[in-house]
């Protein structure tokens, strides 16, 4: 959930109003299809962060020297894996991935256990997860996560989307949570093990391993834990069945929008849990 309070004097009220106020703000300055145009409205932008309440020392720490990333763009328009068929889909991204799967559930038993007990998500579920995002951790993404964002909030689009991520990115940062430099992932800007968006790890990394830090880069019970939380805010319901036409089916759904990869999810985890 949202803290009540932030750091830096950033109450709740005035991110609320930050999200809520999203499309107001893409609107607000001109949008681009090209990188022409980008640096004016990065500076644009620091000023209306500034304005709605944060601090400029978080402003500046995040968003100081991005770049527009041509790379980003090319990428956002060419997802074509997600309109293969089930059949190749599932061939292509599982492979190999119930053995490993299921060693990583046989090596993390006693933390799944526990994520179960408070979340009511199973272990196959979340190694599903786990392993489809990013090989089990393997390969997260080393791409600057501010510079990403910030290219996509400027992009026509999805700009509405993307500005609400980079908002909740400079809260990750404000709130000591991350650096600037630490924020590396995949091109979409997301995070860690299980690929959180910004907005996701606002509302739902949680420190599951008691050190008193979220780390879902590198503690596999925050990164379970948090990825059982997000799936528990969104209605899972414990015990029930993932198969397609199931309600916890329409959980996985709100995970991700491509529809053959929501099935591969679910096939997946029908494996892992033989």
């Amino acid at each position: 959930m949202v803290r009540f309070i932030l750091s830096a004097g950033v109450t709740l009220t005035i991110l609320l109003s930050l999200l809520i106020s999203t499309t107001s703000i893409a609107s607000a300055r001109a949008c681009g299809n090209t990188s022409k145009g980008f640096n004016s409205w990065l500076s644009s932008f620091k000023k209306e962060m500034k304005a709605k309440g944060f601090s400029n020392q978080a402003v500046n720490s995040s968003l100081n020297g991005v770049k527009y990333s041509h790379k980003v763009i090319r990428l956002d328009r060419s997802q074509k894996s997600f309109k293969q068929s089930f059949n190749v889909f599932y061939k292509r991204r599982t492979k190999g991935m119930v053995r490993i799967g299921r060693k990583k559930m046989k090596r993390y038993a006693k933390t799944f256990k526990r994520v179960e007990k408070k979340y009511g998500v199973p272990a196959p579920l979340l190694t599903s997860i786990w392993g489809l995002e990013t090989a089990f951790g393997t390969f997260m993404g080393k791409k600057d996560i501010m510079s990403s964002l910030a290219t996509l909030s400027y992009d026509c689009r999805r700009s509405a989307f993307f500005t609400a991520e980079l908002i909740a990115a400079i809260k990750i940062v404000n709130d000591g949570h991350l650096t600037r430099k630490q924020m590396r992932g995949a091109w979409a800007g997301e995070i860690g093990q299980t690929q959180f968006l910004a907005t996701r790890f606002v509302d739902y990394a949680i420190d599951f391993d008691g050190n008193k830090k979220i780390d879902l880069y590198r503690s596999v019970p925050d990164v379970l834990a948090s990825t059982a939380a997000w799936f528990k805010g969104n209605g899972w319901k414990s015990g029930e069945s993932w198969k397609p036409g199931s309600h916890n089916y329409e959980v996985i759904a709100k995970w991700n929008k491509a529809r053959v990869y929501q099935k591969t999810i679910s096939r997946l985890a029908d494996e892992l849990a033989k």
